[in-house]
């Protein structure tokens, strides 16, 4: 595939779940000839849920990139999941993606997850294109759709084409039949029996002339306010007749400089209004020139800022974004962000300070192991390789006598924990090789031994995203094993400031343990979770020790006083003292475990998980399933009305919402829908921290 920078799209296709991401999908690879048979979610056919579980469950999972061609552009294309469990294949996908279409649900509008995915992509800096999919069912209204991407999610929608009707032949007078495109003014109508193939432009029908005059001077409004070269303001004024290349211009500079959101509808269902979509990918979306070079530091000289255009001759920069753990290599997908990579080449990994290997380098077809090879990659492809042995997610990749240390991806932290135990104890190795793996290619999969109990503790995003491990281990690692029930994964944290002075001193006999440091504590918001440090000590403590001291303490701030893990906490070494014949790493390693336990002993809070929730119930089964909520200690933040429906918004713990899926099925007759996401870390009530520690547990 030849690479022409101008004309490459690195996109992603991202919404709440349902929505449609990957039956629209599908639709662009058939349209664009990279597959000659439409696949359906329903029977689990489509290529980018390739996976079994995906395809058992009808839902996306795992992120999957597909390049193909579209006009005379390059698109490489990730189809990314919706459900909250899986937010970390959006987060990574964000990160190194250049534009992104966010589809929503006609009939559903913004739902909890897509002001989650928008958000990820405003924190990205990624222009977006918007697909108001469905359009075909019950209760489509794309008008509403597009007041509630303005109120709920801050956004500039700037619609430029309008439906022809709205929901099906069987339910509505005037069912989804076709599309109005809002710059040429034609009516665009698709084959059904060609499965979309075949588009008749037509006139726009009598009926909705007037709507359509609406809108395009609607389009016209939102696309003057940011006109500083006057393209389309005097002319519009004037009443003059204005080129729809004009326009496609403006919308994209706009588009880039995520002054606007272009909005486009459709039905994935029924083949309607997707290649308006792929044509819009490629006239208003970023190409990688588009972008500003992407920043980093010097490893070595650390406070130097360094920057890499994407130019295949600038040195070579890339950014690990995703591992597939595999038996015979772990594929890694990087994102080059300038140079170029050649196979069998060795490239520096700035962070690990060590060199890899990339002997293989691939084009990957959404599943792994449909792989093309290829003998070298440009900057701004997007690409797998095989070689690496340190590396993991978040990493970066470079030329070593041209360093660069990109900005790690940082992922939410795992709320829900399940124990695991294989049924032989034969397979003891076995399940910690698997555990491990798991955790190599998932950011948000995480495993440890408790302390207290020996119990291997697997944690996750949520009971599904546990489950999808659980099987995994059965399908692909050939283990039987045993879970227990779904545990809540609270924190700790300190309660204020504090100075301690770390200590390790024993004798025995004629040999000893020497070491103290002095640690100050200081409760902040850190993405890290906690951010250990060292004031200088040049002098003092040799680099050995300050470095044992470090470790002491990142270990014991892993397990603190409760055996959870410490978030929101800085802690810095200011000062030492050592023994010359007493003094080795081991005693400042556990001098610096010592100043933890001290710091938080009567200081400490402990942390929940609070949700996000968002329940949609019939109004005439509101008060139940409110009270209900009331009852789990849920602070309801709004209520909104729907039509018929009522949207509970709520803040709920965690660990009051394992049994909800049964409760809301019964108190509204099968009739209510919800979901859930990560909001924050919040203090548990006193109450509740006696009721699960007793009176005397060190708060």
């Amino acid at each position: 595939m030849a690479f022409d920078l101008p004309k490459v799209r690195n996109i992603g296709i991202i919404a709440h779940i349902d929505a449609g991401k990957t039956t629209t999908t599908e639709h662009v690879l058939y349209y664009s000839g990279a597959k000659h048979k439409l696949g359906g979610v329903d029977e689990g056919t489509t290529d980018t849920d390739y996976d079994p579980e995906e395809q058992e469950r009808g839902i996306t999972i795992y992120s999957a990139c597909i390049p193909f061609k579209w006009r005379d552009c390059t698109i490489n294309l990730i189809d990314t999941p919706g459900h909250v469990d899986f937010t970390a294949e959006v987060e990574r996908s964000l990160r190194v993606l250049d534009g992104a279409v966010v589809v929503f649900d006609a009939q559903k509008g913004v739902e909890a997850q897509s002001e989650t995915v928008w958000r990820q992509a405003d924190k990205y800096h990624v222009p977006r294109l918007v697909f108001v999919n469905k359009m075909d069912v019950v209760g489509a209204n794309f008008e509403n759709a597009i007041d509630e991407i303005k109120e709920r999610l801050e956004g500039v929608p700037a619609p430029i084409n309008i439906p022809i009707g709205a929901g099906s032949i069987k339910d509505s007078h005037t069912p989804f039949r076709g599309i109005i495109d809002l710059l040429e003014m034609k009516a665009l109508f698709f084959d059904d029996k060609t499965n979309g193939k075949t588009i008749k432009t037509e006139a726009i029908p009598a009926e909705y002339a007037v709507e359509a005059r609406r809108w395009h001077d609607h389009l016209f409004e939102v696309l003057t306010k940011h006109d500083d070269k006057d393209r389309l303001t005097s002319a519009y004024l004037e009443g003059k007749e204005i080129q729809a290349d004009t326009i496609r211009a403006v919308l994209r500079d706009q588009t880039l400089a995520r002054y606007i959101q272009p909005v486009l509808c459709g039905s994935g269902r029924e083949h309607i209004g997707i290649q308006p979509l792929m044509d819009a990918v490629t006239w208003y979306l970023p190409n990688p020139l588009d972008r500003p070079p992407v920043v980093g530091r010097n490893p070595v000289k650390k406070d130097k800022e360094e920057k890499r255009k994407p130019d295949p001759k600038e040195p070579f920069c890339a950014l690990v974004f995703k591992i597939v753990a595999d038996a015979h290599g772990d594929l890694f997908y990087l994102r080059i962000y300038s140079g170029t990579l050649k196979a069998n080449s060795r490239v520096w990994n700035p962070g690990k300070q060590v060199k890899e290997f990339a002997s293989k380098l691939y084009h990957v077809l959404a599943d792994p192991n449909h792989r093309e090879d290829l003998p070298t990659a440009p900057a701004g492809d997007i690409v797998a390789i095989i070689g690496p042995k340190e590396s993991i997610t978040g990493d970066t990749l470079c030329d070593q006598q041209n360093p660069i240390l990109l900005e790690q991806i940082h992922f939410a932290e795992a709320v829900v924990a399940m124990s695991i135990e294989p049924e032989s104890s034969a397979d003891k190795d076995k399940l910690t090789d698997a555990l491990d793996r798991l955790k190599r290619e998932d950011p948000t999969f995480t495993w440890r031994v408790d302390a207290d109990t020996g119990q291997t503790l697997m944690n996750g995003m949520g009971i599904l995203h546990l489950e999808v491990k659980r099987h995994r281990m059965e399908r692909d690692f050939r283990l039987k094993i045993r879970v227990g029930k779904p545990r809540v994964s609270y924190r700790e944290t300190m309660r204020q400031k504090i100075r301690v002075e770390g200590e390790c001193i024993r004798q025995a006999g004629t040999a000893g343990l020497f070491a103290k440091v002095t640690v100050e504590f200081e409760p902040k918001k850190l993405p890290e979770g906690t951010l250990v440090q060292t004031k200088t000590l040049d002098g003092i403590l040799p680099p050995l020790f300050v470095h044992a001291a470090e470790q002491g303490l990142k270990g014991a701030l892993q397990s603190g006083e409760l055996g959870y893990p410490v978030m929101n906490v800085q802690a810095t070494i200011i000062a030492g003292q050592m023994h010359e014949a007493d003094s080795n790493e081991i005693a400042f390693q556990a001098a610096g475990a010592d100043a933890v336990h001290k710091a938080l002993k009567n200081n400490m809070i402990l942390l929940e998980p609070v949700m996000d929730t968002q329940v949609t119930v019939p109004e005439e089964y509101l008060g139940p399933v409110t009270a209900d909520l009331n009852g789990r200690r849920a602070e309801v933040t709004e209520v909104v009305s729907r039509g018929k429906l009522r949207v509970i918004k709520a803040l709920v713990p965690l660990a009051r919402m394992f049994d909800y899926s049964d409760k809301v099925r019964s108190l509204s007759q099968g009739r209510a829908s919800w979901t859930m996401e990560p909001k924050a870390y919040a203090p548990v009530a006193e109450e509740e921290v006696r009721r699960m520690f007793g009176e005397g547990a060190g708060f």
